[in-house]
């Protein structure tokens, strides 16, 4: 009996991991989209004469960073 126990807990311990793996690849993917959003707004704005290309650099340079330490899954899906 407590091997079938430790079966079930071995189980429902693996499914809570694959749980808290794809809410945080779920989270990642909507910050990255956030950032892609943001470089497209301060691209936009320096080419309408109300932006910076610092700023436009800036976004970038954070999304960058969030592939670097992420993947650009996000970017494909």
């Amino acid at each position: 009996m407590s091997g079938f126990l430790d079966r079930a807990k071995e189980q429902a311990q693996s499914a809570l991991n694959q749980g808290k793996q794809k809410v945080e690849e779920v989270q990642q993917h909507r910050v990255g989209g956030d950032l892609l959003k943001k470089l497209g707004a301060a691209y936009y704005a320096e080419k309408r004469g109300s932006g910076t290309p610092e700023a436009t650099q800036q976004a970038l340079n954070a999304l960058e960073a969030h592939i670097s330490a992420h993947g650009d899954g996000f970017l494909h899906g």
